[in-house]
């Protein structure tokens, strides 16, 4: 039986709220000039296609409302495949240098809360004028690629467009109408084409971490539940929409010389080897010509032997960042995590970069020089969102150990069945499967991986702190 917590209600993040300096608002310049450009998105003077006849749909997680991406994807015959991605157009609604675009330059990106987000956007925009909607003419930058049989691209084009989304779906109605043979015929190749692309990330060496996700929910009677959340085939497939359209972009601006890039630099010799003899102390057998990603790919994600290995893959993934560049190519230009270059341009609701990325690609493909006040932003985007990702890390950490915290304060002395991740010499990095709660443990002897018994010997919710040690 899973472990819930009753707590106050609203108010029961507001210390983490207030720890953080989250702010809880716009000001009121902010969202006087959102409502302004609400009712009166910016004209950016190249026309805009009407692209409103294409059945675009959303995919997203159920109750969201900041709807960046619609999606139709048809197949082409021959085994190929042409995506049409729609993404929203946040530069129709933020002035260059404007009051929302100082906000979003300071908040980086949105972040996301147990007891509610907060946003990059104001809501009037974020959830309402510039979210792709059901039913709702929206402006949005609308990518067209088109695959071989193979899944690979052979063209792409990225345009301005008015578009409107016909239907909202959530990934649990999609993931069942797919195996009843109901999907909407807009995302009825989603598999297919999701396949070929995962296919294509393995062969390019792109290492898939599966290591059991926390999630936070608000239960009917004001409890907090830490469930464990399953990953399923349909939102690996959607996410490999996302990386393919990310990709193309990547790869405009690395032919144009401009742009910012998403990277992770490629491990080392000595961190591959370290994993290498980790996994043969795992009793897992490596083959001499499998990749990191290869064999990641083809182990059962449950297994205890699997789930360790899968957290010392942590250590190949070190060093994540944005790299822009003007006029010379940079050194670096690889993200080892997707296995080449990539881009972020599918969430600017709720991504700062991802606006500017976008004006780049729009220009180059276009023919037009990039405006002024995206190449001048160049120099600091890498700064602001390595400054944002840092934070919504601290953020969403903060939340899990409270939570944790909150639901074991009553279990002080219980034990727990748990998997080790990583030992060592008196301490492991566990998991311990109810409440799904990824953790420290004390403790001599640990194996390199299995089950173990622990106990919870001290719980302080004030300070976010649990304490186990081995039984």
């Amino acid at each position: 039986m899973a472990l819930v917590v009753h707590t106050p209600g609203a108010s029961d993040f507001a210390s983490l709220r207030a720890e953080f300096e989250l702010p809880e608002s716009f000001t009121a310049d902010v969202l006087a000039e959102a409502e302004a450009v609400a009712s009166d998105p910016v004209d950016d003077g190249d026309g805009r296609e009407d692209a409103t006849d294409l059945p675009l749909v959303t995919v997203d997680p159920p109750g969201a409302k900041d709807l960046d991406q619609a999606l139709l994807i048809e197949r082409r015959g021959a085994g190929r495949f042409r995506v049409r991605y729609a993404i929203a157009d946040l530069a129709a609604f933020v002035p260059p240098g404007g009051c929302i675009d100082r906000e979003a330059r300071r908040r980086g990106q949105t972040l996301y809360l147990p007891d509610g987000n907060v946003p990059l956007h104001p809501p009037g925009l974020s959830e309402g004028a510039a979210s792709l909607l059901p039913g709702m003419i929206r402006p949005a930058v609308l990518w067209t690629i088109d695959t071989d049989s193979g899944g690979e691209p052979t063209s792409v084009h990225v345009r301005r467009a008015f578009v409107r989304s016909v239907e909202r779906f959530d990934y649990d109605s999609v993931a069942t109408a797919l195996a009843d043979g109901s999907a909407h015929p807009s995302i009825e190749a989603l598999p297919e084409l999701g396949r070929l692309r995962r296919e294509l990330a393995i062969r390019r060496g792109a290492v898939e971490l599966q290591l059991p996700e926390q999630e936070i929910n608000a239960g009917p009677d004001g409890e907090w539940l830490l469930t464990r959340r399953p990953r399923n085939d349909l939102e690996a497939w959607n996410a490999e929409i996302s990386l393919l359209t990310g990709m193309a972009a990547a790869a405009i601006m690395l032919e144009a010389g401009v742009g910012v890039l998403r990277t992770l630099p490629e491990p080392d010799d000595e961190t591959v080897g370290w994993l290498r003899r980790s996994a043969a102390a795992l009793g897992i057998d490596w083959p001499a010509q499998a990749t990191v990603a290869e064999l990641l790919a083809g182990l059962d994600p449950t297994a205890p032997s699997s789930l360790a290995l899968h957290a010392g893959t942590t250590r190949l993934l070190r060093g994540a960042g944005y790299t822009a560049f003007d006029g010379q190519l940079p050194e670096f230009a690889t993200h080892a995590g997707i296995g080449g270059p990539y881009a972020h341009v599918t969430a600017p609701i709720r991504r700062l970069v991802d606006r500017f990325a976008t004006e780049i690609c729009l220009a180059v493909t276009q023919g037009r020089q990039v405006p002024h006040w995206v190449r001048s932003a160049l120099p600091e985007l890498p700064e602001l969102m390595n400054s944002s990702d840092a934070r919504a890390a601290r953020v969403e950490r903060a939340c899990l150990d409270q939570v944790e915290a909150w639901i074991l304060a009553e279990h002080i002395g219980r034990t727990f069945e748990a998997v080790v991740l990583r030992a060592e010499e008196t301490r492991a990095e566990i998991f311990i499967e109810n409440p799904p709660v990824l953790t420290k443990c004390s403790g001599t002897g640990f194996p390199d991986s299995g089950r173990i018994t622990v106990r919870l010997t001290a719980v302080d919710p004030a300070r976010r702190k649990v304490s186990f040690e081995r039984a």
